[in-house]
């Protein structure tokens, strides 16, 4: 079943019309708390409408534009055929992990490979987890991210059909990393929403890699929403690649908790996309809790790619990093607003925040925005940026080493890079991406 939305009406009004000739189409076994909240969520999305340049967090980046064209919205559970050649040059088969591949967000089991999970270990749809283990869903499903001021996470709420959902419990280290692999199909236009929620409970040790390409050249928006909990003593390290060209727009919501002790990191890498915008909100609530973020977009054409971060530290004795780095080309346009907030009675907090950027031309642009919010005294938190080119005296030092002018500028943009790879802690991802970079940057300098 799918849904086209009416471009003669505002955007806003087809997808509330949209829900409510199908909101009956929720997730498997969804209990009266979720099925109210998704009421909930499309009367807030209602108010607050589509964000446009208007508001200060979507001052660069015009999402109304993309959002205005003749989606179908897909509400059945139906997914388009996809061979395993089709995939086969994103399964990074040099990565030994649990693969589960998603198909216009929705799982794929012939294209899965999920055997030899570690005893109590859940991966899966988030629609099949709803009816198996709705215990875990009800207790973390919206909890960490709030529609209330989040307009696509209101949408995104109103809508959900499907997902990922890891469950790790108490005590279990999954050794192989969780892979998956997001695809999408079809000949059609597509609003896609899928909604991944993962839960990693008391001293758990859990990698959720994920990578997200296409197989069509049809236009497509994915407005996702990732929650995730990380218990007391809790390790998740987390990896998003996105390459789905040129065609694809996308809002990736990300926002989980943290309890004592524990550590999360996310990475996020961007290769391609029109407009692509990635919010990522992490609540230290707990103590002695370490958090990093990291990204790196690598644009060319007219890519358009818009951090947003926050990190809330509401318990003390915690410490942050996050560094994002940018390089751009063409007429690409990057945007960075990253926010630490340290809440009153949060002491001795160690935040530290750096945005650089490099610019290949002068038709690429950077809007960059770090932000403290302090209400603590006992606290050592910094924020930085920079903007430049490349070091035309480290190009001169490689090319009296004998280097060509092209080796020396591909090698200084990958050693501008590798501070963000070197957090890759799983050697065939960091070698997988490492490789695209080297390529895009070769073709710079074609």
């Amino acid at each position: 079943m799918t849904t086209a939305l009416d471009t003669d009406v505002r955007p806003e009004d087809r997808f509330i019309s949209a829900f409510k000739v199908n909101h009956g189409q929720a997730l498997n076994g969804t209990n009266a708390s979720i099925a109210q909240q998704r009421e909930d969520a499309i009367e807030r999305f209602a108010q607050l409408g589509i964000p446009d340049n208007n508001l200060e967090a979507w001052k660069y980046t015009n999402i109304s534009k993309i959002i205005d064209r003749p989606y179908t919205l897909p509400l059945a559970p139906e997914i388009p055929s996809v061979d395993p050649s089709d995939i086969a040059p994103f399964t990074i088969d040099e990565m030994d992990a649990h693969r589960v591949v998603l198909v216009n967000g929705r799982v794929d089991e012939s294209l899965s490979d999920i055997d030899d999970l570690p005893s109590g270990v859940v991966v899966s749809g988030l629609a099949e987890a709803g009816a198996e283990h709705p215990s875990v869903v009800e207790k973390h499903y919206g909890k960490y991210a709030d529609f209330e001021n989040e307009a696509l996470t209101a949408l995104n709420t109103a809508f959900v059909q499907d997902g990922a959902f890891v469950y790790v419990p108490s005590g279990t280290v999954v050794k192989k990393p969780i892979f998956f692999l997001h695809v999408t199909a079809g000949q059609e236009d597509l609003f896609l929403q899928p909604r991944h929620l993962f839960v990693v409970e008391d001293g758990a040790i859990a990698t959720i890699v994920e990578a997200q390409h296409s197989l069509t050249d049809a236009h497509t928006f994915t407005n996702t929403v990732s929650e995730f909990f990380v218990g007391e003593r809790a390790n998740m390290e987390h990896y998003l690649v996105q390459d789905e060209g040129s065609s694809a727009s996308q809002v990736h919501t990300r926002a989980g908790q943290q309890k004592d002790d524990s550590v999360c990191s996310t990475n996020t890498i961007t290769f391609s996309g029109e407009v692509v915008r990635n919010n990522a909100n992490i609540e230290a609530d707990g103590s002695f809790c370490e958090s990093n973020m990291y990204g790196l977009c690598i644009g060319k054409d007219e890519m358009h790619v818009d951090n947003h971060t926050q990190m809330d530290h509401v318990q003390p004795d915690c410490n942050s990093n996050e560094l994002y780095k940018h390089v751009l080309n063409d007429e690409s346009t990057a945007v960075f607003n990253g926010k630490v907030l340290v809440t009153r009675g949060s002491q001795r907090i160690d935040a530290y925040q750096q945005n650089d950027t490099i610019v290949l031309t002068k038709d690429a642009q950077i809007y960059t925005k770090p932000e403290l919010e302090i209400y603590a005294d006992d606290v050592v938190c910094s924020h930085g940026a920079t903007t430049g080119q490349v070091d035309e005296e480290g190009v001169f030092y490689l090319r009296s080493r004998g280097l060509s002018e092209r080796r020396a500028h591909i090698l200084m943009l990958q050693a501008f890079c590798d501070e963000v790879l070197s957090e890759y802690r799983v050697d065939p991802l960091r070698d997988y991406v490492t490789e695209k970079i080297r390529q895009r940057f070769a073709s710079y300098f074609s």
